[in-house]
C-alpha cells in the first residue's frame, strides 16, 4: 500500500524544531525536550539562528543547511517570521509543518492576514499544514512527541483529533492515569490547511488505530467532514466530545422551525446521520471507546443487570432510566432456572441480585442464565467487594459463563479505582470493567447509539424517494414559483404559492383558490363545500393569527361574505402598511381522531438543509418537541424521525383513538427530502399544521422563504452534507452481441449478491483482483464494498438479465493525496471477452471525472495481460512496474 499522503505531517521519519532553544520557560524548550524524550526514530534537528547548540546537540542556523530536509518542520517562532520560515522549508524540500506559535486568525489585528499568507505559501509549494496555533501531535510508534503537553501518550491503539490543545493535555493527564494509550494524538489549532477530514482518512487507514476520538469545537468544510467520519465509521468507530457551537452561531429564525433548530442539534443529527456516537465529558470519551473496541454489538439494546449487591443494582436501574436504556424483562423460564440454582431470597426480577454471599458458582449461574434469556441483549455483571469471593474468582466465573456465549457483556468491579489484576484479566477476555454503575450503564447507551446509528449508515436514499413510475417533479413550475416572488422583491412565498410549490413535486394539498372580493369568495366556498376557512393573502405577513387573518368554521354563504369584510377590516387594523391580495379560501380541515404535526426545513450556515418533524400548532415553540434529520431522506429514515419525537407516542393508536397513518407522514418527509435535494434554494420551509388523521396527512399552511443567493444548482448536490444515492448512473449496458444488462451503483443491501459474485469467481479471477486465494469475503471487507460515500468513491454493478447475479463489478477510491483516484475491476469468468469490462472502465472514467478526481490509477498483476491490454486501449499509460505489479494511470481532466 502506498504510503498515505499525510505520512510526513502525522507520521514523520524526521524531524526539525525551528525555534529550538535552551531557555526555561520558553515554548521552543518545552518542545525540545518532549522531542528529545520521545525516541524518535529518526533523525531529530534543531534549528535556531542564535545558538551553535541545543542541550549538547548541534543547533543549525536555517532549515536550508540541514543535511538533509526533514519531512517535518515544527515551527515555535514568533508569528510575524513562520511566512518567512515556510518559504525556506518549501526551498529546502521540506514537505510538512505543524505550526505550534499564537498570533494568527485567533488574535485581533493582522492574525488573518498572516494565516492567509501562510495557506498561501503551503498551497504555492505543495505543502501541508497542521495549525497554526495548536499543541502540535503525537505518534506513539515512531516515538514522536511534537507537543508542550506536560503529559505524553502511552502507546495504544486509540487516535484522537482535537481542536483544542488545552483539553488535549487534560485528556491525556487523565488517560495516563488510567493506563489508556493512543497510536495518536493530534492537535488541529487553527486548521488554515489540515482539517478534521484529512485526519479521520488518515486514522481510517492506519493500521495502528483501532477507534477514534474526537474533540469538536466547529466545522470548517462540512461535506469534507462529513463524507470522512461516515467512511470512518463504516471501518472504526468514531467518538465525538462537542461542545458549544459552531463558529456561525446561532442564527436569528424568522419561522418556527429556524427557531427550534440550534447548529448543536444538527451536529447531533450529523453524527448520528454519519454512525457515531457523541459524549458530554471526556471521562464517557474512554467510556464509549472502551466497550465499543471490547464488545460485539448487541441485537437489541433490552440489559440485563447482575449484582452481588441491592445498592448497586439500584443505582444502575435508575441510571438505566436516565439514559433510555430498556431494563430486559425476564421471562418465566429464566426465572424459574434461578430459583432452582439461587437461595429463595434472590430478587426475582432484574435487576437480578444474587445476594452478598454469593460465591463464584453462583455468579457463573445466574450470569449463564441471563444471557441464555432470549428478551436480554446484553448483561451487566457488578461484583461489590466481600470475604466469601474475591473479586479474581468472580471475575473467572463469569467469563467462564460468557465465553460460551456471542452476547455482550460488561462489568463494574466496585472498589478501588487502580488498575488490578482483575481489571487486566476482565479486559484481556473482552469484557469491558468500569468504575461504577453509572459509568457501566452510560458505556452501554453509548454502545446502543452506536448499533442505531450504524444501521443509518445502511441506508442509501436517492435524491428522488418515488418509482421510475410516479411523474417527476415539475422543476420548470418550481422556478416559475420562485422567479415571480423574486420578481416583486419577495423572498417569502405567499401561502397560494407555497402550495402550489409543493403541488409541483407531488405533494398533495387541499385546494385553495385566492379570492379579492366578498363575492368571489362566497362562490368559491360555494364549490368547496362547507364548512370552509378563510385566511388573509398577503405577502407581508407570515404568522396570520397575529393580526386577526383567521377566520374557521364558515358554515353558509352569509357567514364567508361577513368574515370576508370583518377579516381585511381587523387586518388593516393591525398592519396597516402590508400589502393586502385577498384571502386564501380552503375546506375547513376537521378530520376525527386527527393530530397536528410540523414538518419543516431550515438552512443550517455548516450542514446545510435540514429537515425536522414533531408536534405542530399554535404552540409549537412552547412545547418544542422536534427532532431533525439530514436529507436524503428514504422511508427507513423517515420513520426513525418519527420515533424519535414525543408526539409519535400520540400517533398510535390509544384508548378508543385509532393510530394516525404514519405511511401518510413518511411520504409527506419524503417528498419534502425531494424538495430539498431538488432546490438549493429552498432555504426554509414550515409545514405547520399537519393534520396526521386515520386516513391520512393533509397539510393546512404552508410557509416558504427562498434563499436569492442560491438560485443555481451546485453540481454533485454541493449545497448538501450528504451526497445521494446516484440514481442518475442507473441505465443499460449493451454488450456487443446485443445483450443488455442493467448497470447501476452498488447499494449496501447488495451484500448477498456481491458475496455470491466473489464466491462465483475462480481462483485465478480471485488472485488477479485481491492477490490471494481466500475463499470468502470477511464481514468488514464485505461491508467497505457495499456501503460507500457516495461523494468520494463509487462502485458500478453490471447485473444479469433478470438482475438476479453480479456480472461485474467495477470501482473506484479515492487515493490519500484527495487528487486522483484507484480503480478496481472484476467480471464474472462466464462473462469475461464479452465487453463487459470495457463498458465497466469507460463508465468509471467517466463518473471519476465529474467527481472531479484528475487522474486515475490501477494496479494490475503483470500476468493479467487482458486487463493490461483493456487499460492501453482506453488510454492508460505503464507508469511504474515494481514487482509482479504495474501501475497504469490515465488523466482525466
Amino acid at each position: 500500500m502506498a504510503r498515505h499522503a499525510l505520512a510526513p505531517l502525522l507520521k514523520p521519519a524526521s524531524v526539525a524544531l525551528v525555534g529550538a532553544t535552551e531557555r526555561e520557560g520558553a515554548l521552543g524548550c518545552f518542545v525540545w525536550r518532549n522531542l528529545a524524550a520521545g525516541g524518535l526514530r529518526g533523525e531529530l534537528s534543531a534549528v535556531n539562528p542564535r545558538h551553535a547548540k541545543i542541550f549538547g546537540q548541534r543547533c543549525y542556523p536555517r532549515l536550508g543547511k540541514l543535511p538533509r530536509p526533514p519531512e517535518l518542520a515544527v515551527i515555535v517562532t514568533p508569528a510575524r517570521t513562520v511566512a518567512g520560515i515556510l518559504e525556506e522549508a518549501a526551498g529546502a524540500g521540506v514537505r510538512a509543518a505543524a505550526i505550534l506559535s499564537s498570533g494568527f486568525a485567533e488574535a485581533r489585528g493582522g492574525g488573518s492576514a498572516l494565516q492567509d499568507e501562510l495557506l498561501a505559501i503551503a498551497r504555492r509549494h505543495g505543502m501541508r499544514l497542521l495549525g497554526p496555533n495548536c499543541l502540535g501531535l503525537m505518534r506513539t510508534d515512531v516515538g514522536l512527541n511534537a507537543t508542550f503537553s506536560p503529559a505524553p501518550a502511552l502507546p495504544g491503539n486509540l487516535g484522537l483529533v482535537s481542536q483544542s490543545g488545552a483539553l488535549c493535555t487534560a485528556i491525556l493527564d487523565w488517560a495516563q492515569s488510567a493506563g489508556v494509550g493512543f497510536s495518536s494524538v493530534v492537535s488541529l489549532g487553527g486548521t488554515a490547511d489540515v482539517d478534521f477530514g484529512e485526519v479521520l482518512d488518515f486514522l481510517v487507514a492506519d493500521g495502528a488505530t483501532r477507534a477514534i476520538l474526537m474533540y469538536v469545537e466547529g466545522v470548517h468544510d462540512a461535506r469534507r467532514f462529513v463524507s470522512a467520519l461516515r467512511a470512518a465509521a463504516r471501518a472504526k468507530p468514531v467518538i465525538a466530545l462537542k461542545v458549544g457551537r459552531f463558529a456561525a452561531g446561532s442564527r436569528a429564525a424568522s419561522s418556527h422551525t429556524g427557531a427550534l433548530v440550534g447548529s448543536d442539534a444538527v451536529f447531533d443529527t450529523a453524527l448520528r446521520r454519519c454512525g457515531t456516537v457523541r459524549v458530554r465529558s471526556y471521562t464517557q470519551l474512554f467510556a464509549a471507546a472502551r466497550i465499543l473496541a471490547a464488545a460485539e454489538l448487541p441485537q437489541g439494546e433490552r440489559l440485563a443487570i447482575l449484582t452481588n449487591g441491592g445498592g448497586p443494582g439500584v443505582m444502575a436501574a435508575d441510571c438505566a432510566a436516565e439514559n433510555g436504556v430498556p431494563l430486559a424483562i425476564l421471562s418465566p423460564q429464566t426465572i424459574a432456572r434461578l430459583d432452582r440454582q439461587l437461595p429463595a431470597q434472590w430478587s426475582r426480577a432484574n435487576p437480578i441480585d444474587i445476594v452478598g454471599d454469593a460465591q463464584p458458582q453462583r455468579f457463573e449461574d445466574a450470569t449463564a442464565a441471563a444471557l441464555d434469556d432470549p428478551g436480554v441483549d446484553a448483561l451487566l455483571v457488578m461484583y461489590s467487594p466481600v470475604a466469601m469471593t474475591s473479586p479474581a474468582a468472580a471475575a473467572r466465573a463469569v467469563v467462564a459463563a460468557a465465553r460460551r456465549r456471542a452476547k455482550p457483556v460488561l462489568a463494574a468491579w466496585l472498589g478501588a479505582i487502580n488498575p488490578s489484576e482483575t481489571r487486566t484479566y476482565l479486559d484481556a477476555e473482552g469484557i469491558a470493567n468500569f468504575y461504577t454503575p453509572e459509568n457501566a450503564v452510560e458505556a452501554f447507551s453509548f454502545l446502543s447509539a452506536y448499533r442505531r446509528n450504524q444501521l443509518q449508515l445502511l441506508e442509501a436514499p436517492g435524491a428522488l424517494a418515488r418509482s421510475a413510475q410516479e411523474p417527476a417533479p415539475d422543476l420548470a413550475a418550481a422556478r416559475a414559483i420562485r422567479d415571480g416572488a423574486l420578481a416583486q422583491g419577495r423572498s417569502t412565498l405567499t401561502e397560494h404559492e407555497a402550495k402550489a410549490l409543493l403541488r409541483a413535486f407531488g405533494v398533495r394539498v387541499p385546494p385553495s383558490p385566492v379570492v379579492t372580493t366578498r363575492e368571489a369568495a362566497v362562490a368559491a366556498a360555494r364549490e368547496i363545500g362547507f364548512p370552509v376557512a378563510l385566511k388573509v393573502h398577503s405577502p407581508d405577513i407570515t404568522h396570520k393569527t397575529e393580526v386577526g387573518g383567521v377566520r374557521l368554521n364558515l358554515q353558509d354563504e352569509a357567514m364567508v361574505a361577513g368574515a370576508f369584510d370583518g377579516m381585511l377590516r381587523s387586518v388593516r387594523a393591525a398592519r396597516p402598511q402590508a400589502r393586502i391580495e385577498g384571502a386564501v379560501l380552503q375546506p375547513m380541515l376537521r378530520y376525527a381522531h386527527a393530530r397536528e404535526v410540523l414538518v419543516g426545513v431550515v438552512t443550517d450556515p455548516v450542514f446545510g438543509p435540514v429537515l425536522s418533524f414533531g408536534s405542530g400548532g399554535i404552540s409549537v415553540e412552547a412545547v418544542r418537541d422536534t427532532a431533525l434529520a439530514l436529507p436524503p431522506l428514504n422511508a427507513v429514515l423517515a420513520r426513525e424521525l418519527i420515533e424519535r419525537t414525543r408526539v409519535s407516542r400520540l400517533l398510535g393508536a390509544y384508548r378508543d383513538v385509532p393510530a394516525a397513518d404514519r405511511e401518510a407522514l413518511v411520504a409527506l418527509l419524503a417528498g419534502v427530502s425531494e424538495m430539498v435535494c431538488a432546490l438549493p434554494w429552498l432555504k426554509e420551509m414550515d409545514l405547520n399544521p399537519v393534520f396526521a388523521h386515520p386516513g391520512g396527512a393533509v397539510i393546512a399552511d404552508a410557509r416558504v422563504i427562498i434563499d436569492p443567493a442560491r438560485l443555481e444548482t451546485p453540481p454533485r448536490y454541493g449545497h448538501m452534507a450528504i451526497h445521494p444515492y446516484p440514481a442518475e448512473l442507473e441505465g443499460e449496458l449493451r454488450l456487443r452481441d446485443g445483450t443488455a444488462l442493467t448497470l447501476r451503483p452498488i447499494r449496501p443491501e447488495d451484500a448477498d449478491l456481491e458475496r455470491r459474485f466473489f464466491e462465483g469467481l475462480s481462483e485465478r479471477s480471485r488472485y488477479q483482483r485481491f492477490l490471494n486465494q481466500m475463499a470468502q469475503l470477511p464481514p468488514q471487507m464485505l461491508a467497505r464494498f457495499t456501503q460507500l460515500d457516495y461523494d468520494r468513491e463509487l462502485a458500478l454493478v453490471a447485473l444479469a438479465p433478470g438482475g438476479a447475479d453480479f456480472v461485474g463489478v467495477g470501482r473506484y477510491v479515492p487515493n490519500a493525496d484527495g487528487e486522483t483516484a484507484e480503480f478496481a475491476l472484476t467480471v464474472a469468468d462466464a462473462w469475461q471477452g464479452r465487453g463487459v469490462g470495457r463498458a465497466l472502465l469507460e463508465r468509471l472514467c467517466e463518473c471519476a471525472r465529474e467527481a472531479g478526481y484528475r487522474a486515475l490509477y490501477g494496479h494490475i498483476l503483470n500476468a493479467n495481460q487482458d486487463m493490461l491490454g483493456l487499460a492501453k486501449n482506453l488510454g492508460f499509460a505503464h507508469c511504474r512496474h515494481e514487482g509482479e505489479i504495474v501501475t497504469v494511470a490515465r488523466a482525466l481532466q
